[in-house]
Formats: structure tokens, sequence, C-alpha cells
């Protein structure tokens, strides 16, 4: 998950000449560790609560997740690693015909307004820090050492909110499968989404930071910040929500203040029809293993 969400958190930054990747990644993955031990907790009881798993079915249900989010960021698109792992769950569900409807019916609800969130965080930001920018007594060098820091902030406040949010999707299902307390889940998921960060982040950060919007410092500040925002705000609620989805609304949000143009829509339709197949992939992977792991040889 941290290889394809990184790009979320300083994806912006990167592109933009504003901070190093290996600095970045390494802030990423600390401010991530911090989130999911700190706020980790309610994210994980709404997953389990989903329906319930013994071992052998948590292990097939994140197993069947990672694929599908390996797939996707091996085709450096940055896709929703908690639609990926709730449709997993939904097909261990389905297989034992107990899913629980109002939990998954909030989750979706959340999904859908994720982006909103993005998009109405990110026109507040606009013109909040618009404002305060030309007004700013400060000359042009020292707004750009601003943004600067502002970038590198943002980008870690960013990470605390996805390790907060979406630690749940690593750990979860082994907390409803009796293996792992809450703090154990949070620190090993946190772990876990910081080596993906720093072994193999690179490739969607590209996607995001080059070829979603032509970003300049002051919008890839306007963008990751509101993301975050809009993350952190599900974490409160409990629902781990697509990071992914909170920074394309945030796109979204720029794109509408300073016009379409800056849009490329062939990426943004790419990633737009990879979120509505996620869940469906993850649901289909977590069959199809469960069909082979009970496969038995006859002579």
């Amino acid at each position: 998950m941290g290889a394809n969400d990184a790009a979320n958190l300083f994806g912006a930054a990167v592109s933009s000449h504003m901070i190093r990747f290996w600095k970045a990644a390494l802030l990423a993955s600390l401010f991530v560790i911090l989130g999911a031990v700190l706020e980790g907790g309610r994210g994980i009881e709404t997953l389990q609560s989903l329906s319930p798993l013994n071992l052998e079915l948590a292990i097939l249900t994140s197993v069947a997740a990672a694929a599908t989010v390996t797939g996707m960021t091996l085709f450096r698109v940055p896709v929703s690693t908690s639609q990926a792992v709730v449709g997993a769950i939904v097909g261990a569900g389905l297989l034992q015909h107990q899913l629980h409807l109002q939990g998954l019916v909030k989750v979706a609800v959340c999904w859908v307004g994720t982006p909103l969130a993005g998009i109405l965080f990110a026109v507040i930001i606009y013109g909040s820090l618009g404002w305060a920018y030309n007004r700013s007594p400060y000359n042009l060098f020292q707004m750009d050492q601003f943004v600067r820091i502002g970038l590198v902030i943002a980008g870690c406040y960013s990470a605390y909110a996805l390790g907060s949010n979406n630690v749940a999707n690593v750990t979860a299902v082994f907390v409803g499968a009796g293996r792992l307390d809450i703090f154990a889940a949070t620190l090993v998921g946190g772990l876990s989404i910081a080596l993906g960060i720093i072994t193999f982040s690179r490739g969607v950060m590209e996607t995001v930071g080059k070829n979603l919007v032509a970003l300049d410092p002051y919008c890839a500040l306007v963008v990751v910040l509101s993301g975050a925002l809009a993350v952190h705000v599900y974490t409160w609620v409990g629902v781990p929500v697509s990071s992914s989805q909170a920074v394309v609304g945030a796109v979204l949000g720029v794109g509408i203040l300073k016009g379409t143009q800056t849009i490329r829509v062939k990426t943004l339709s790419s990633i737009l029809l990879a979120w509505f197949v996620t869940p469906l992939i993850g649901c289909l992977f977590f069959l199809l293993l469960y069909f082979v792991s009970h496969l038995r040889y006859v002579p």
C-alpha cells in the first residue's frame, strides 16, 4: 500500500523539485508509522466488523487485496487500497453468507464523499492561501522558501493522515481473526506501509506529480494539504478511504479554479475507471484464491 499511496504524500513536491525523493520517502515513512500507532484503531474496528473471518480467510483476503493493488501499481495507476480490501472482505462475506450491510453502506457513502471533500478543501485552501500570499510583505524568493517548507510540512501531515486512516487496510483482517490486538496491528501495519514507501513508490509518484495535472509549487501545496485534511476527517469518522480519491478531488478543485485545461483527462479517466473496478477485482481475486487453495489432487 505504501508503494501505491506514497505519491499522494510527496508526489507533487518531488515532481515540482521542491524535495528530493529519498528525503520525502524517509519523512513519509516516519509519519505514516506515527499516524498508524496514534490514530489507526477506529478504521480497524470498522473493517473487522464487515464480516467474521478466520485465519485462512484473513490471509486470503490480505493476499487478494495486495495482489490487486500491486497489479495497479505496476501499471502506475494510483488506486484505492481501501476498495481493494473491502472488495476482498465482501468476497469472504458472500462466501460465508455473513456480510454486515449497514457497515458496508457506511463505507461506500464515505468513498463517494472522499473526492467531494478533496474538492471542497481545495477550493477553500486555494482561496485562503492566495489571499494571504497576495498580501504578504515578503519578496518572491522568500515566498518560494515558505512554499517549500509548507510542502514538506503538508507532506508529513498527509503521511500521518494516511497512516491513521489506511493502516486498517493492512492488518484489520488479522484483528478480526483474533491474531493481532489493536496496538500490534497498527504498529505492524505502519511499518509495512513504510517499507512499501521506501522500496517501490517512485513510479506512481511520477504519475500523480506529472501526468495528472500541471502543478506549480503553490498548487502542489494546496493539493497535498487538501487531500490530507479530507483523509484525516474520515479517520475521525472511522472509515478507511482512498487517499488517491482525496488527492484527485483536490486536483479537480484546483482545476475548477484555474480552468479545466490544467487537468489531463486521459490520465484522470484511467484512474476513475480503476476506482470503479478495484472492489470487483479484489472480490474476484479472493474468490479465485479461495477456489485454488481448496483444490485437491485425486489420483
